[in-house]
């Protein structure tokens, strides 16, 4: 609302100015005229916040804004001076004399700060007006709270004690099932559902285009695909998923195989006890780094990984670009991995004119790509922004994915049973130290349903956001040009109407992934937006599993299931357990 945006700082600054002007002049005036006027603007502000909560009217909520504040302020003016003019004839004429001319000076104080508040609400008023003339529709109830901050703050530690849900659900229970807020400097509307997914992943760029919040945008850059519309984002998009289809990355398996391999044995054998999460985001990226960008092991990737994991810390946070703030440490990560990234652009270049294949890794294939002029298609900035998302993306959600299913594991042994038998047949019918194929993917048709399930009840990704281009109605509201959207997985994806005893973990659903109703499950998005890089985490994920499952048993060292979001879910310390070495029996 208009009250913390013009009266409230308004108000402060009265205050602040009349204790100055007192402290270095001693002028009553100065401080009278200052703090009582400033006061008497918050105070009116506040009313008026009061009322609009109460009767959902922003014009009766100014007026009383208006006339409390201007009445107190004149009253208080004209009291002042009435006062000092009535003095008692003993009192000395020269301090009388000083006394009404600094009535007087208060008076026209307050008298002009009253002129000023009242030209203040003008500006509100004349906005409200101008909507109320471009469209005589409501915009969803809710409460966008105070400017910047909003709910953020209230979403984000809600997340943090795996409470998001419950929270989003409160926001339905007092204002249905579409509601306004304001999310990290944004205002925003809040929608879930079948039918809102499809609003938000079919809409076409006339009505919804991608735009995230500024945190994310300012971390990851502006030319990434969460960000591009239109030809742009259809151009960018096919030159990723040039790389990223089936078909090109059948010949990556086996490289994959290899890395796996080597991380465990790094990593696993030969100890006792290992914490899941912090290691598979180091197995994760260096699959990332490897396939997809061809950085080998050594200082430049660890410099990487320790910007990325900086730069994810922020991607959720309130925008306030100052030195002790997280959103400030990630901008600064970014710049680093961005010049970092800029420099293995310049090597792959290098590399292409002396010969190497343009498949061997992602960023050679963008940047082999030409027109019908011969000219580059994907530019710099669209390389290091993409491969920044797709490291980041790749690096978290996999990562997340691999843990909880190594913690559903060891919680349920029907599972585990399942899924163990699968993996042993595969590895028993191959050589010894022979790698995985594309047809040995083919066959692990159960685990990828356990994972699929555990996509459904733990997504990674809690949400996302969408830009409104233009006025636009949904569900009977208005959803303002310039406002996101804010959509959600989680409570779609257990919905009992659409996943009969959500809670209970039942891979069976996904027997026939077709049936489902579209736009129900969306860890991966979907329609035209959905994951480029589907495939990649697939391929990831069961390569992962078969060496984790068939070369060790664990058990948790943590009783405790409870996990937060920051903004990935993280298990309780990371999932400490305690493994031991197996043999195919």
């Amino acid at each position: 609302m208009h009250d913390f945006c013009f009266t409230i700082p308004y108000g402060l600054i009265l205050v602040a100015g009349g204790v100055i002007g007192y402290l270095k002049k001693g002028s009553i005036a100065s401080l009278g005229g200052g703090v009582g006027t400033g006061l008497i603007l918050i105070l009116a502000a506040i009313l008026s916040l009061k009322a609009f909560e109460k009767r959902k009217n922003s014009y009766f909520a100014l007026v009383l804004e208006t006339v409390t504040a201007a009445v107190l302020t004149w009253v208080m003016g004209q009291r002042y001076y009435q006062t000092s003019k009535i003095m008692p004839a003993g009192i000395v004429a020269g301090i009388r004399s000083d006394k009404i001319i600094e009535a007087q000076m208060f008076l026209n104080y307050t008298t002009m700060n009253t002129i000023i508040t009242v030209l203040l609400f003008l500006i509100p008023v004349f906005l409200l007006l101008t909507r109320k003339k471009r469209s005589p529709q409501r915009v969803p109830p809710g409460s966008l709270g105070l400017p910047l901050i909003g709910q953020s703050l209230g979403l984000l530690r809600a997340m943090r004690s795996n409470t998001a849900e419950e929270w989003l659900q409160k926001r339905i229970r007092k204002y249905g099932p579409i509601s306004k807020m304001r999310l990290f400097g944004k205002q925003a509307v809040f929608i879930y559902g079948q039918a809102a997914n499809k609003f938000v992943f079919a809409s076409d760029s006339s009505n919804i285009v991608n735009q995230q919040v500024k945190s994310v945008s300012s971390i990851l850059g502006d030319r990434c695909i969460l960000e591009l519309t239109g030809e742009d984002h259809k151009r960018v998009r096919d030159a990723l998923v040039s790389f990223l289809k089936p078909e090109s990355l059948k010949q990556y398996v086996g490289k994959m195989d290899e890395e796996v391999r080597s991380h465990l044995e790094m990593h696993w054998h030969g100890k006792q006890q290992v914490t899941v999460l912090p290691l598979m985001k180091t197995l994760t990226f260096n699959i990332i780094c490897s396939l997809l960008f061809g950085v080998e092991r050594g200082t430049r990737r660890d410099k990487l990984a320790n910007d990325f994991q900086y730069m994810i810390e922020g991607m959720w946070s309130v925008p306030v670009n100052l030195p002790f703030t997280r959103y400030n440490r990630s901008l600064q990560a970014s710049a680093r991995a961005q010049k970092l990234l800029k420099v293995l652009i310049g090597e792959k270049r290098v590399d292409l004119e002396k010969g190497a294949s343009p498949r061997q890794d992602l960023i050679t294939c963008l940047l082999s790509i030409r027109n019908e002029k011969d000219e580059q298609v994907i530019s710099e900035k669209e390389i290091i922004h993409n491969v920044m998302l797709i490291m980041v993306a790749g690096y978290d959600t996999s990562s997340v994915l691999l843990t909880f299913l190594l913690r559903l594991f060891a919680n349920d042994p029907t599972i585990y049973a399942a899924v163990l038998q699968e993996q042993d047949e595969i590895a028993r019918r191959k050589p010894n130290g022979e790698l995985l194929t594309w047809e040995d993917l083919a066959k692990m048709k159960y685990t990828w349903k356990v994972a699929m399930e555990t996509l459904r009840m733990f997504p990674p990704v809690f949400g996302g956001f969408r830009k409104v281009v233009k006025d636009i109605e949904y569900g009977g509201y208005l959803i303002p040009k310039d406002w996101l959207i804010f959509w959600v997985a989680g409570i779609t994806q257990m919905d009992d109407t659409i996943f009969p005893e959500p809670s209970k973990f039942d891979p069976s659903r996904f027997e026939n992934p077709a049936s489902l109703p579209p736009y129900c499950f969306i860890p991966f998005g979907g329609g035209p937006r959905i994951c480029p890089g589907y495939e990649f985490a697939r391929i990831e994920t069961l390569v992962s599993i078969h060496y984790l499952i068939t070369r060790f048993t664990w058990k948790l060292l943590c009783s405790d299931n409870s996990f937060s979001r920051d903004p990935m879910p993280a298990p309780t310390k990371g999932l400490p357990v305690q493994i031991s070495p197996r043999k195919l029996p």
